[in-house]
């Protein structure tokens, strides 16, 4: 019996997810929004793709959460974006909304399934996931980390006129302008990056990662980036349904890890069928835990504006 997999939200983000998840051939997927017509349409136009990539799975679209009944994974993109004259603390208070009435009907009908959270302000809205769902910490996973560290690879990769398949890369941190990427623990095929780049050439790598979201909405204007988020999601989804035990960087609520407690905060995690199997505690110098620790306390008081 093939696996199922729900998208919550058939946006950009959303139908690209279940264009990555069809296409690798790893579960049926139910796409599901509000807006008639829209998940029901782009499932069937996937559906009909299925024939020519020679895909055994099903695809389909609703508005209501019936059909996503015992879902093995649920990935929910639902949620606004930022408007001109809304203030940050608007989107997340909107966005909050969206995200408990989503999760209150997803639970009701996957009880077992695990959550994979993608939709923004990431950390506070996995968060807001976590508190609702009453699930275990390893069944609730904020998407950031597996994209930011996307980011720098893909400019590493470009600096040194290298493969992408020689580069790892390791981004930690909350998902915006505090996260924190690795110079140290990246490397090419091994080799740290600090032995092959100037650390003013890393830095203004790290700052490319850190606003490489505001670098693709500034070229589209009117949207946000969809391609490499749904693939991210896509490696994460896939490390649970085939059991890999993939270390990958991932929002996780951490429990005394990293000496932070009671947030959603991008570390090394592996994972497997039952979510997050084990948060990765790697040695960080004085300022990279300082880093780490000021990220934590933005998303600390994003949370705080939602009361989670």
């Amino acid at each position: 019996m093939r696996k199922k997999v729900s998208i919550i939200g058939a946006g950009n983000v959303g139908a690209t997810c279940a264009h990555w998840l069809v296409a690798k051939e790893l579960a049926d997927v139910v796409l599901v929004d509000v807006i008639e017509g829209i998940p029901q349409g782009k499932a069937l136009d996937l559906l009909e793709a299925m024939p020519i990539e020679r895909c055994d799975v099903s695809i389909v679209g609703a508005n209501d959460y019936a059909a996503t009944a015992n879902s093995d994974i649920v990935i929910i993109t639902a949620g606004i974006a930022r408007k001109p004259g809304m203030s940050r603390d608007d989107l997340l208070n909107t966005n909050y909304k969206i995200m408990s009435d989503v999760v209150s009907k997803v639970v009701a009908q996957s009880p077992e399934s695990i959550l994979i959270v993608v939709a923004n302000p990431l950390d506070a809205m996995a968060q807001t996931a976590y508190r609702q769902a009453g699930f275990n910490r390893q069944r609730v996973i904020g998407m950031a980390g597996v994209l930011d560290s996307a980011r720098f690879r893909t400019f590493i990769a470009d600096e040194l006129k290298v493969s992408v398949e020689n580069v790892t890369a390791f981004v930690l941190g909350g998902h915006g302008d505090t996260m924190v990427p690795l110079a140290r623990y990246s490397t090419v095929a091994g080799i740290p990056i600090t032995e092959l780049i100037s650390p003013e050439r890393i830095e203004q790598m790290v700052q490319r990662t850190r606003d490489g979201g505001a670098e693709i909405v500034k070229y589209l204007k009117s949207g946000s980036a969809y391609y490499a988020p749904g693939s991210a999601t896509i490696e994460m989804a896939e490390a649970i349904l085939k059991d890999k035990k993939k270390i990958l960087p991932c929002a996780a609520y951490l429990d005394g890890e990293y000496g932070i407690s009671g947030y959603f905060i991008g570390v090394p995690c592996k994972l497997g069928a039952g979510g997050i199997e084990q948060i990765v505690e790697i040695k960080l110098t004085p300022a990279e835990d300082a880093a780490l620790k000021k990220s934590a306390e933005a998303v600390k008081n994003l949370c705080a504006v939602i009361g989670v």
